[in-house]
């Protein structure tokens, strides 16, 4: 049985005595799974992502990358940022270089790698992240969009196994929001595990094949499509369940949708589209038509 990509276990952590944020947590990521964290403001997601990151030491309990223990010395956590890489949810509080090239090859520069490497990750970064013709572009000048791109493309130029994302959609209109899901694909698709934290239900349904919810000091970690559509679990983070489920639930009442499964409000209406034409044909309707699927963008 091979070591999960990150193991926190027993974790436990407060800002001030007495307030704990976390209590005994526990999460496992395996290599190539797709995590979405759900919860609360304030209810932890960036607390166990910064003790993930090694940012935070934990008061108790332990972190493991890879069956290593994060070891929160110079050495050590040289070490885990080759393997993880977090970045936050505002993109101004990572990017401080003049320029895009400049902050996306400060990883890189500071892992002393020789010049033409440290060109070629952040060429590749650029590349992927869709932001290539910015990277003479000073910093301050991008859009909010922009600099979340910038901001993952430094931490994607480090080539981590594992990239933490938080709240990788705020702030972005939703052609922002669709364009960063298939970057996101590419990425996995190339071997990058991405663990994300959000507040949008919905999104995480389709993108993500598992979901750890962070409340209460606790994690609670299950299949997607089970966890989203749990009232009274999200309840108790604040949060309603995810409309893809329940729709689901529904159509399969109706004749000629049942086993339809749309991921998105753009998959239902083209599903609703070609049922309309279907029935205005008088034709049966085709096993594509009725069969849907959860599409992460």
């Amino acid at each position: 049985m091979t070591d999960p990509l990150l193991d926190v276990a027993g974790v436990h952590f407060a800002y001030q005595p007495g307030r704990p944020v976390l209590s005994g947590a526990d999460l496992r990521v395996e290599p190539g799974q797709r995590l979405a964290v759900v919860g609360p403001n304030g209810g932890g997601k960036t607390t166990l992502f910064r003790l993930a990151a090694g940012a935070l030491t934990p008061g108790a309990g332990q972190v493991a990358v890879a069956g290593v223990r994060v070891r929160h010395n110079r050495t050590g956590l040289r070490a885990l940022r080759q393997q993880v890489q977090l970045v936050l949810q505002d993109p101004d509080d990572q990017l401080f270089s003049a320029s895009v090239r400049q902050d996306v090859s400060f990883g890189p520069v500071n892992l002393g790698l020789p010049p033409e490497e440290v060109r070629r990750r952040c060429d590749e970064a650029l590349t992927a992240l869709g932001v290539a013709a910015l990277a003479d572009r000073p910093t301050h000048l991008l859009s909010y969009g922009q600099r979340k791109r910038v901001a993952i493309a430094g931490a994607v130029a480090m080539r981590p196994r594992l990239l933490i994302l938080d709240e990788p959609t705020a702030g972005l209109d939703p052609a922002g929001v669709e364009a960063l899901l298939r970057t996101l694909d590419d990425l996995h698709a190339a071997g990058t595990t991405v663990v994300l934290s959000t507040h949008d239900v919905d999104l995480a349904y389709r993108w993500a094949d598992a979901v750890a919810v962070v409340a209460g000091g606790e994690v609670r970690t299950m299949p997607a499509a089970a966890g989203l559509a749990d009232a009274g679990l999200l309840a108790a983070a604040h949060l309603l369940p995810a409309w893809a489920p329940l729709v689901h639930r529904l159509l399969d009442r109706i004749p000629g949708l049942a086993g339809a499964r749309p991921g998105s409000a753009a998959d239902l209406a083209a599903l609703l589209t070609a049922e309309s034409e279907r029935e205005a044909g008088g034709r049966p309707p085709s096993h594509g038509e009725t069969a849907g699927s959860r599409s992460a963008g």
